[in-house]
């Protein structure tokens, strides 16, 4: 009985041992444990190689390392990752996971890559997750070479082959190219991503950008007519490139100029506006009933505007105005440019016309009230109204003769011849003579006019039968 007790006090105080011991171990697990250790696990479709103790880097430099893998219930592979890097823990949401090989040849050479999410991003917290939807898994070279056919691989072969030989000599150089695949494939795969997720986006430029080109097309007469025209300008702007650059000088000038013009301006525009408010009524009681009234002249007016446009343009060649005066430079030359004619330099007959035409300028302004009367007179020698001198819709002339009419002998009108000594009496007898000053309308009934007060005429003078 005594043998038996003391057989359980010592299993008790065994058991006792034992449960201290685990504690201990325990509390100097927890205790070694670094209080800066940060795990995250991120699900790949398949290991693709990856084994306990593989790196895990950003940007090439380990920032820690998998310390386990194991499957889940879907058969993803679940890689524990240990970031050992304070500057790195926490990763962002966002961040990528991708398996990479650190050489073509070897096993168990992999290790992941992290891209890491906007700095913004939530955190991801320890033991969080990565999502399969954000890694990649390697792809082997016995995966890529069973995508090929036996005829294929020949070839590929073949190629590699021909890229030895083609790279002889300067392997180094190819190997410091080579370096720089893996980044712009990265940046590749990264620009397709972004693309592929504005699918929609991109399906409507393409969609707009077709029927852009599409109507483009439709107007390429017109396109074509624009940049003729456009290399015409350019053209003329290279030929007076010299005078360009002159005007390119002198324009600060000229803009400081303006500034102080249209500073000044601002005063003229405050007196200005007593006559804009005394020309709103004007403008609508009877500028704009009388642009009512020119409405349908306007478009009576559209085909006479067409036909003239097609005279000065149109396509084909030698047949408008533009192509008429391009092929006389002659008469452009005479009438435009300066030469030397008659034994001195002469400007061109337009130029001379205009310096003509300021010499005559008050003589023109004189017989300008008169032009009613000049125009009955270039027209049928009457009246330039609807009703002419006589009072009635006909053409009225001057006749002066030499006979008249005498008594009737049988049915025979008898012409007799006037007298010399009565001539002047017969004649003067319906004629109004010495009218040298009538007044501008006078041939118009009562329509006559003085520009001025002044202006010197006689109100008396009118034609007969007035």
């Amino acid at each position: 009985m005594e043998s038996g007790q003391g057989t359980s006090a010592v299993f008790v105080r065994l058991s006792a041992l034992v449960a201290i011991c685990v504690a201990v171990v325990a509390l100097g697990f927890v205790l070694l444990r670094s209080s800066d250790e940060y795990v995250v696990f991120a699900d790949f479709v398949n290991a693709s190689q990856l084994v306990e103790g593989n790196h895990v880097k950003v940007a090439g430099e380990p920032i820690g390392a998998i310390t386990e893998i194991e499957i889940t219930d879907d058969n993803q592979a679940r890689v524990e990752m240990h970031i050992e890097d304070p500057a790195f823990q926490p990763l962002r949401r966002g961040t990528v996971g991708v398996v990479r090989l650190q050489s073509l040849s070897g096993q168990a050479n992999r290790y992941v890559d992290l891209r890491l999410g906007e700095g913004r991003a939530p955190a991801i917290a320890d033991g969080g997750r990565i999502g399969a939807e954000s890694t990649e898994a390697a792809v082997d070279l016995d995966q890529l070479f069973n995508t090929f056919d036996p005829v294929a691989r020949v070839a590929v072969g073949k190629t590699f082959k021909l890229f030895e030989e083609f790279n002889a000599g300067s392997e180094e150089q190819a190997q410091e190219a080579l370096r720089y695949l893996n980044p712009a494939m990265a940046s590749s795969a990264a620009l397709f991503r972004e693309v592929n997720r504005s699918r929609p986006a991109l399906e409507r430029f393409i969609v707009e950008d077709a029927r852009l080109v599409s109507d483009l097309a439709a107007q390429d007469d017109v396109i074509a007519d624009l940049v003729q025209n456009l290399s015409g300008t350019m053209d003329a702007l290279n030929a007076e490139r010299d005078d360009l650059g002159e005007a390119i000088e002198v324009l600060p000038d000229f803009l400081r100029r303006s500034n102080t013009t249209f500073v000044s301006l601002r005063a003229a525009f405050d007196d200005l506006q007593p006559l804009v408010d005394e020309a709103k009524p004007v403008v609508r009681d009877k500028v704009i009933p009388l642009f009512d009234e020119l409405r349908p002249f306007a478009r009576d007016a559209e085909p006479t505007v067409r036909d003239l446009s097609r005279t000065i343009r149109r396509r084909g060649e030698g047949n408008d105005l533009i192509e008429l005066l391009r092929k006389q430079p002659q008469v452009a030359q005479i009438a435009v440019a300066a030469a030397q004619r008659n034994g001195e330099r002469r400007p061109g007959a337009f130029a001379q016309l205009q310096d003509a035409m300021e010499g005559i300028t008050p003589q023109l302004g004189f017989f300008r009230p008169y032009a009613p009367e000049l125009t009955g007179w270039f027209d049928d020698f009457s009246s330039s109204g609807a009703e002419d001198a006589l009072n009635d819709y006909s053409r009225a002339g001057l006749a002066f003769s030499g006979f008249t009419f005498g008594p009737t002998v049988g049915e025979t009108l008898e012409l007799l011849p006037v007298p010399p000594e009565l001539r002047d009496e017969v004649l003067g007898a319906n004629t109004i003579v010495g009218t040298n000053d009538p007044c501008p309308g006078s041939n118009e009934r009562g329509a006559i006019f003085k520009p001025t007060p002044d202006f010197p005429c006689d109100e008396t003078e009118v034609p007969p039968g007035r």
